[in-house]
């Protein structure tokens, strides 16, 4: 059995080798992880020896086969709490992550099989993020930023790239949530801002915005 600082470790690695070709630097894990460089280091040699992550001094560390089904364990019960939390709990959004980080680490298999099984079986989190199966496969579906849309282009909305409490307040007070439509209407040429028509309003929202807006286009 993993320590609790183990299984963060392992997630927040997986979650870097996203955007960094499987290789993930100490600094790296680190920053993610807010913690000291040296503590990292000396986590990495432990789960290296534990043969969950390939790790090689100044080069950075690797999810091994192993280390890559354990992680994606964690983050299946992660996004399974977080629809728990939301559908049967009435939690907003921008209120489970946080519970959903204690709760990830509860180690009953039987548990998390009867949990999907109450849940009906849900195939994304609250936050539009994919939940792995069993098996720890992991279906991705094909999403663009919303700044890359250009004018007149149409997308759902179906994700975000930054799921912290602010961002989600923000979308909530704008009245943007997961599922509507967005039309690309107009891009202001001083501040790349986008005027966009939300379902049946029209709104103006910043690039920074619109980078963090997952949509799939139609």
């Amino acid at each position: 059995m993993l320590s609790l600082s183990e299984e963060n470790h392992l997630k927040s690695i997986f979650h870097l080798s996203l955007n960094s070709n499987d290789v993930v630097s100490t600094n790296s894990i680190a920053n993610n992880l807010k913690t000291k460089p040296s503590s990292v280091t000396e986590m990495l040699k432990k789960l290296n020896q534990k043969f969950f992550i390939v790790y090689k001094k100044y080069h950075g560390a690797q999810l091994t086969e192993l280390g890559r089904k354990k992680a994606l364990k964690i983050i299946r019960k992660h996004r399974l709490w977080e629809v728990f939390l939301v559908k049967k709990l009435n939690f907003k959004w921008d209120e489970v992550h946080e519970i959903a980080e204690q709760l990830e680490h509860i180690q009953s298999e039987k548990l998390t099989k009867e949990l999907d099984k109450f849940l009906n079986f849900p195939t994304h989190d609250p936050h539009g993020d994919p939940i792995p199966n069993p098996a720890g496969f992991i279906k991705s579906t094909p999403k663009l930023k919303l700044s890359d849309l250009r004018i007149g282009e149409k997308g759902k909305f179906v994700g975000v790239k930054d799921s912290s409490s602010a961002f989600l307040n923000y979308l909530d007070k704008r009245k943007i949530s997961l599922g509507c439509n967005i039309n690309v209407l107009h891009k202001e040429e001083f501040d790349q801002s986008l005027h966009i028509g939300l379902d049946d309003t029209n709104l103006t929202i910043s690039i920074k915005s619109a980078n963090n807006l997952y949509v799939t286009k139609f």
